[in-house]
């Protein structure tokens, strides 16, 4: 079965095709759906930022339109990528999740970084291009490491202060220049909660669009320490039975992937799989 949404570079100069709207309050969300004529979308007269072809779904044209700020439209409201995200079956959030890195990346490089002067799209190319200096400037992606850690039939989990309150997660953090993936996850961990690991196992990859992160999913095992939690990074952490879990990450994340997974194959059950 062909691919539903394939990411491309396309043309901005061409006519028709659908658009995504995208403003700082999120992606415009109509009676339709989130896709719009991006015909109807440009008849509007409404300041747009820039506008990026982004790829096909269902093998029709999709752009991504960035306006300069959340203005109101007839039969519309704005709403967060992270909403679309917990709808279950949503089935435009892989467009909406690729808009969301691709504005973020447009609207961090519309000057150049080295001379500060205007940038432009390179023709056929995902770039942006200082033609003072020449500088191109591409998408960033952060590497990051998320990590389940395991002690038979516990395991651990934590939470931030930023999390919906009652939510458990797993530990996850950012990767420093010269360290490997397993590095990363050595020290995230023991910074985050104290704690040393051992067999480390990869296990899924997800790319996470907040706003611009490549996460690399493992499944670790308790190799000793006390739990401490990270001051000012993590509000509490604690060892959870698999058959007694807290409230957890949305379906859709990598995190809730791992921990589903470990119990599944602690429990006997069958191994889920990781959304796309």
């Amino acid at each position: 079965m062909p691919e539903r949404w394939i990411t491309a570079v396309l043309d901005t100069t061409a006519t028709g095709g659908w658009a995504v709207a995208r403003s700082s309050q999120g992606f415009l969300h109509g009676n339709q759906g989130v896709l719009f004529s991006r015909d109807w979308l440009k008849q509007l007269g409404l300041p747009v930022l820039f506008e990026h072809g982004i790829g096909h779904f269902d093998g029709e044209p999709v752009y991504l339109v960035e306006f300069e700020e959340a203005v109101h439209i007839d039969n519309c409201q704005w709403q967060g990528l992270r909403q679309f995200m917990l709808q279950p079956g949503f089935e435009h959030f892989r467009v909406l999740a690729y808009a969301a890195q691709i504005g973020t990346w447009a609207n961090e490089h519309r000057f150049c970084g080295r001379c500060g002067q205007p940038t432009a799209q390179v023709p056929g190319e995902r770039a942006m291009l200082c033609s003072h200096c020449e500088l191109r400037a591409y998408p960033r992606i952060s590497p990051s490491m998320i990590v389940l850690v395991t002690r038979g039939d516990e395991i651990l989990l934590a939470r931030s202060p930023r999390f919906v309150p009652g939510v458990y997660s797993t530990l996850a953090g950012f990767a420093e220049p010269g360290e490997s993936a397993e590095e990363c996850l050595v020290r995230e961990v023991r910074e985050e909660v104290s704690v040393e690991v051992s067999n480390i196992q990869y296990v899924a990859s997800q790319c996470w669009p907040f706003p611009h992160s490549m996460m690399l999913g493992f499944h670790a095992e308790y190799a000793g320490g006390d739990i401490v939690p990270q001051p000012d990074e993590i509000e509490d952490a604690r060892w959870f039975r698999v058959d007694d879990l807290p409230p957890l990450p949305a379906a859709r994340s990598i995190a809730r992937y791992l921990i589903d997974l470990y119990v599944a194959r602690r429990l006997g059950l069958p191994e889920p799989v990781l959304p796309g």
